[in-house]
Parts: C-alpha cells; sequence; structure tokens
C-alpha cells in the first residue's frame, strides 16, 4: 500500500500545486480563502472516493476508470472513458514536461551553467522516466519515496515555521471562514484545487500489481485524498500567513510564480529557499514518473481487451511490468513534445498551461462518468448493500463533480491562459476523444468483460 501511496501523491505533485498553483489560486480566484477550496475539493473527491474504493473490492483490473465505467455503463462508454483518461494523462504529463523542463533551465542558468533551450532538459527527463518506467512499480516507487519525503519535508517545515513565528501579523482563522471562501472568485479558486488532486485515482490502476487488492485499494485511495487534502490546505494557510489574510492576494497579484518561494525566504533563508527551487524539479519529475506508469498501464489493460496492437499487452518476464506499453507510451510523449517544441511554442505559456486546463475538464468528465458508473454497477448486481458506500456518497460525490464542472468550464479561458480560441479547441478535443472511443466500441472485437470479484 505504501508504494502505491508514493505514486498517488506523487502524482499529484505537492510542491508543485503550493509552488505553482496555489499563488494563481490566491491572485485570480479567492484570496486568503483558498485553504477552504482545497478542503471543498477533498471532501468532492473523499464522498467519490467512497463508491470508488468500494466498487474496486469486486474489480481487479490495471484499467481503472475505464474497466468501472465500461463495467457500470457497458463498453461504449467505457471506451469513451479510456479515450479520456488517456488524454488526461498525456496532457498533464505533457505540461508537465515542460514546466520541469523550464524550471530546470532557469536553475542551471542562475547557477551559471549554459543556456539551453528548454527541450533539451525535457528529453532528458524522459529518457530516465523511460527507464524507470520500464522496470516495476517497487523501483519507480523507491526512487519516488525519498523525492517524496523531502519535498513535504520542505513543504512542512516552512508551514511550520510561519505557524510557530505566527505568520506576518500573527496566527488568525480568516481562511476556513465562509466569507473568505466566496470572496473574489471561488470558481477560480475551486479550479486549480481540483487540478491539483489530478492522479489520486491511480490508486485503482495498480490492483493487479498490489498482493491484496480489496483492502489495499481502498484504504490507499482514502489514505491519497486524505494526505493531500490536508498538507494543501495547511500548507496554503500557512503561506496566506505569511503574507497576512489581507494583504497575501496583492502579493500573488505580483508575484505570481515566486509567492511561495518568497515566503521560504522570509521565513526559512536562502539557502531553504534555493532548495526548494531545486525540489520543485525533484517535484515534478516524480509526477512524470508516476503519469508514465498510469498511460502505460491503461494501454497495457486496452491492449489485454483487444483495442490497440496486441504486443501492449505484455508483461515483462523477470520485471513484472507493462513494458511494450512503456515504450510506446515515451515514444507518444516525445512526439507530443517534438511538435510543441518545432512550433516554438512557450513550455510554461503554452505547454503547461494548455495542457494542464485541457487534462482538468478531461478528469472532471471522468470521474463523473466513473461515479455515474458505480451507482449503476450495485444498484443491477446488489454486490454491496451499504446504503452509504453505494448511494449515497456516490450520488453527493456526483453532485459536488457536476458543480465543479460547471465552475471550470465556465472559467475555463482563464485557466488556459485568456485565449477564447484556445479555450474552444480544448474543449472541442475533450468532447472529439470521448466520441471517437465511443466510435471505436462499435467495431471493436467484444472482450471478456473485467474481471469481478
Amino acid at each position: 500500500m505504501a508504494g502505491i501511496v508514493f505514486l498517488v501523491i506523487a502524482a499529484a505533485a505537492p510542491l508543485t500545486a503550493v509552488g505553482g498553483a496555489l499563488p494563481l489560486m490566491i491572485g485570480l480566484g479567492n484570496g486568503a480563502g483558498a485553504p477552504t477550496a482545497y478542503l471543498v475539493a477533498a471532501g468532492v473527491l473523499l464522498l467519490f472516493s467512497v463508491g470508488y474504493a468500494a466498487m474496486s473490492s469486486h474489480l481487479d483490473e490495471a484499467g481503472a476508470f475505464y474497466a468501472y465505467v465500461r463495467r457500470g455503463l457497458g463498453p461504449r462508454a467505457g471506451l469513451g472513458a479510456a479515450g479520456l483518461a488517456l488524454l488526461t494523462y498525456t496532457a498533464i504529463q505533457a505540461g508537465i514536461y515542460g514546466l520541469a523542463a523550464s524550471t530546470a533551465e532557469e536553475l542551471v542558468v542562475h547557477y551559471g551553467g549554459p543556456d539551453l533551450p528548454w527541450y533539451v532538459y525535457a528529453f532528458a527527463l524522459m529518457a530516465v522516466v523511460a527507464v524507470l518506467g520500464y522496470r516495476n512499480i517497487e523501483l519507480g516507487a523507491k526512487v519516488l519515496g525519498v523525492l517524496l519525503v523531502v519535498e513535504i519535508g520542505s513543504i512542512v517545515a516552512l508551514s511550520a515555521t510561519v505557524l510557530t513565528r505566527g505568520g506576518a501579523h500573527g496566527i488568525d482563522t480568516v481562511s476556513f471562514t465562509p466569507s473568505a471562501f466566496f470572496d473574489g472568485s471561488p470558481g477560480v479558486a475551486l479550479m486549480f484545487a481540483i487540478a491539483s488532486f489530478i492522479g489520486f485515482e491511480a490508486t485503482a490502476i495498480y490492483g493487479e500489481e498490489a498482493r491484496d487488492p480489496r483492502r489495499t485499494i481502498p484504504r490507499a485511495t482514502y489514505l491519497a485524498v486524505g494526505t493531500i487534502g490536508v498538507l494543501y490546505a495547511v500548507s496554503s494557510w500557512a503561506v496566506v500567513l505569511a503574507f497576512g489574510s489581507d494583504d497575501v492576494a496583492a502579493a500573488a497579484s505580483a508575484d505570481p510564480e515566486g509567492l511561495t518561494f518568497t515566503a521560504a525566504r522570509l521565513f526559512l533563508g536562502e539557502s531553504a529557499a534555493d532548495l526548494m527551487a531545486i525540489l520543485l524539479v525533484t517535484s515534478l519529475f516524480a509526477a512524470l514518473l508516476a503519469f508514465h506508469n498510469a498511460i502505460s498501464r491503461y494501454g497495457y489493460a486496452l491492449a489485454r481487451d483487444g483495442i490497440g496492437h496486441p504486443a501492449l499487452g505484455h508483461i515483462h518476464l523477470r520485471h513484472g511490468s507493462p513494458h511494450k506499453a512503456a515504450l510506446a507510451q515515451t515514444f507518444s510523449a516525445a512526439l507530443l513534445l517534438g511538435t510543441f517544441a518545432l512550433a516554438g511554442a512557450d513550455p510554461v505559456l503554452q505547454l503547461f498551461t494548455w495542457m494542464s486546463g485541457l487534462a482538468t475538464v478531461a478528469m472532471l468528465l471522468l470521474m463523473l462518468l466513473t461515479s455515474v458508473a458505480v451507482i449503476v454497477f450495485f444498484r443491477r448486481t446488489g454486490l454491496d448493500r451499504r446504503v452509504w458506500h453505494t448511494v449515497i456518497a456516490p450520488v453527493l460525490g456526483t453532485g459536488g463533480l457536476l458543480l465543479i464542472t460547471a465552475l471550470v468550464i465556465d472559467n475555463f479561458t482563464t485557466l488556459v491562459g485568456g485565449s477564447a480560441l484556445v479555450s474552444i479547441v480544448l474543449l472541442a478535443i475533450v468532447a472529439a476523444t470521448f466520441a471517437l472511443g465511443v466510435t471505436l466500441a462499435r467495431t471493436a472485437p467484444n472482450p471478456a468483460q473485467p474481471h469481478t470479484i
């Protein structure tokens, strides 16, 4: 379970959320109320996770959302969901490659190194991810475990120091009041908050590799969502207090890229701030490896069900990993990054921003499909009679996801940098991907249903 939780929290990239998304939540969203946005997002995802975890006890599949939707709503909706999942992980991984490469480039130049193009760093990171992703989950988990402990340690150290020293103007709980949450644009804050959780659902992807999936997957899901939610809420509160509840919005607007690192410099010192900047790169690398594993396992599950080249459904005899699907994932990532590089795109303003927005909408729609599939599955099969687990929590989770999805789409142009044309194109890609999956299901072979335990 520890290895799976490491992979899931690594995919969420805590330092990336606290150092990258949080200042935007504060500056463009609801200011000091940002910590509550994280708690609301965590609450909705925990409600969703109740039914998700309950159904995981009856499915032992590497396809996660794909297997859930297919089992609950049928093969057409299932393959549409698989398309959305692959789109989500491919997009967010590509965006993180852009952000990681840009961050690494700035660090190298800052310390007197050569000023190389961003895509040089992106492809170097890809090579390391490819080697680790070719191996099994345990090797990846060990690498991520070390990086994650140091990363979270830096966040905890900053939070503890700010809270111990009383912040800029003393400790207050303004961030957790309704008035603070509804101040400004809470929809924008929720949009960034939910995007910061992408990757939590990956617990079920590793069902076939867990020793006891019936117990491991539910526990790992709750633990991952709870840990991420508490970490984000406390650390964002500490950043708010570092500047003061009344002044943090102005500070975030003035310095959206360096707000968290400025707080570290004020309360931990120059060396600690520099260390956090370096850890941001390792945080992004950990997320890249986690999403690489997720994409390769989706490809493996689809190939095994007759969708895609049969070779992708092979397992390495020694490593026990879907190695050919991992190689295919590396190739597709290289193709996407190469396209942006040849087009001369900015790695942050275009690659990261556009792909993150695309992934957020696709993931929300995917979770909505899964939540409905959980309700239908238990109503049809009667395998679990617990009303809270199979009806009440999934229905509440579905309602929360619908509200957040509406808010995200309403603010989508802001999320992707303010271009109406780009937002229309990206939303059209999401719709077309789902439609393509549904269409392919009509002509695909009729594989066996996912295993029911």
